[in-house]
């Protein structure tokens, strides 16, 4: 055998996907990008859809890619994306249209109709989801009766669906699946109390997938298309980004006092904590807290904070109006700039559509009696801070609402390299905060691939102390009176605190 292995990792992003190719084997973890494609959503019909299509030829060509850094040999593939959103296939297997985006605003009343059927509570004490408006049972819901879910024979989440045109076989991933809101997390199986109450059927859902089984080889024509030498196996990893992101983090329970909160971040911050049971009581409900499946049977209990999108939306409003913007720059003002002058909830709805980020943001400062940001530096400043305080707010809630304690943060994924981010991070939260790795969720996917290979062994510790081997770690330490910050969050209320989205 081989001492390392070479698997390839498709991550799929909201705004962009990328695939990795990662040399794995006792004492080895190097990964390499070895292609990128933007994630553009499309608008039709007065519909927001993902450009499915674009991103399966994207895949396409990253494989090609990957075939040939590795020689035309792979070890394996594995596939993460975003959640919530799904693919229809008809009962030939074609797909019945392009899956409709997140921020679409089709699901609008929807929550209101699932709750005149499962209240809130009831709905809560079955699955453990947080509230999210664009959760798929929400989708499907504001779905019913439309033609294409009448002729729905088969219904795929993103990975999955990108896995069934790769192999030809069709499964549904837990850690996906968990945020369905349709799953019972003590079980980890689908709840057919809620699925019924509701009028879904579940037997759309293909068969349920564990971390590390197989789902499959790549197809004779996929092999031909890439130009890789078969057979390549694919393996369901946690699909779900975030899931895989966990994997990727890099603790050490020994050094981190005893316990560990993360912060995957990226176009969300989801900040919590890593649980081997989920918390149902109602006071999680109300603090707004999620309990979503993780590999090994872990509980990902965290909370969904707008995160970078706030940034990006700003930076994509300034350019539409005035040519490129220096993020760089941008940063090194805003570290520069007064500190906690103005706050938001980085949780308030009005954020999650796309629009002109940067009057939202000023109108809710308006509203809450502080300084409008006037400038790009300002509001960036607004935006970190506030993504520091709402930070703050998610690592204390889960410690308290678990009985679980953190002793370091670890912040992976984009933010990771955002050095004002992770500092603010830590001054918040009052705890050493160690930042990255910035690919988390790629490494976290070709680890869980390569132990099933049996590339290397041991569970997600033995995983974990390969990764603080073999990737760059920064570490910041908190400073500064926490009273700042007690005083920032005062002012918004109790909005980073469980606001319901």
């Amino acid at each position: 055998m081989p001492s390392t292995h070479t698997f390839a990792a498709v991550d799929l992003g909201a705004s962009s996907g990328r695939v990795m190719v990662a040399r794995v084997g006792p004492g080895t973890l190097d990964l390499q990008e070895v292609h990128r494609f933007a994630n553009r959503p499309v608008r039709t019909g007065g519909t927001l859809h993902w450009d499915v299509l674009a991103l399966y030829r994207g895949v396409l060509d990253g494989l090609r890619a990957a075939g040939s850094a590795a020689g035309g040999r792979l070890a394996g593939v594995g596939i993460d994306s975003w959640a919530v959103d799904y693919g229809l296939l008809d009962a030939g297997g074609a797909l019945l249209g392009n899956p409709v985006h997140y921020r679409d605003t089709r699901t609008d009343g929807a929550p209101q109709k699932v709750a005149a059927a499962l209240p809130p509570e009831e709905l809560y004490a079955a699955t453990g989801l947080q509230h999210l408006p664009f959760n798929t049972v929400f989708q499907l819901v504001a779905a019913q009766g439309t033609p294409q879910l009448a002729a729905a024979k088969q219904l795929l989440l993103i990975p999955d669906l990108i896995s069934y045109w790769l192999t030809g076989e069709a499964g549904t991933e837990i850690t996906n699946a968990s945020t369905t809101q349709l799953v019972d997390p003590r079980t980890r199986t689908w709840s057919p109390v809620v699925a019924a109450r509701l009028g879904i059927d579940l037997g759309l859902f293909p068969p349920l997938r564990s971390p590390g089984d197989p789902a499959g080889v790549l197809r004779p024509e996929v092999l031909a298309e890439t130009g890789l030498t078969g057979p390549v196996p694919v393996t369901a990893v946690g699909s779900h980004d975030t899931a895989s992101a966990v994997v990727g983090v890099p603790a050490d329970e020994g050094a981190d006092g005893g316990g560990f909160a993360y912060i995957a971040t990226g176009t969300w911050s989801l900040a919590g904590l890593e649980l081997d049971r989920p918390v149902l009581t109602e006071a999680s409900r109300a603090a707004n807290f999620t309990n979503e499946l993780g590999v090994d049977g872990t509980v990902r209990y965290l909370r969904n904070i707008m995160g970078l999108w706030l940034l990006q939306e700003c930076l994509r409003t300034w350019e539409a109006q005035g040519g490129p913007q220096d993020l760089a720059a941008l940063l090194d003002g805003a570290a520069r700039a007064a500190p906690l002058r103005s706050v938001v909830d980085a949780g308030d709805p009005g954020f999650l559509a796309p629009d002109d980020m940067p009057r939202r943001i000023a109108r809710a400062c308006a509203r809450t009696g502080q300084p409008e940001p006037r400038t790009p530096v300002e509001t960036t400043r607004c935006v970190l801070d506030s993504l520091a305080l709402a930070h703050r707010a998610a690592v204390e809630e889960a410690q308290a609402l678990s009985g679980r304690t953190a002793g370091t943060v670890h912040v992976v994924g984009g933010g990771a390299h955002n050095t004002l981010l992770c500092r603010l991070t830590a001054d918040a939260t009052g705890l050493p905060v160690v930042a990255g790795p910035a690919e988390a969720a790629a490494l976290g996917n070709v680890l869980v691939q390569a132990r099933a290979a049996g590339a290397v062994g041991g569970g997600l510790a033995g995983l974990r102390a390969l990764l603080r081997a073999t990737q760059p770690l920064r570490y910041y330490r908190p400073a500064g009176d926490r009273s700042a910050w007690d005083e920032a969050a005062d002012r918004i209320g109790t909005g980073c605190r469980g606001r319901r989205m």
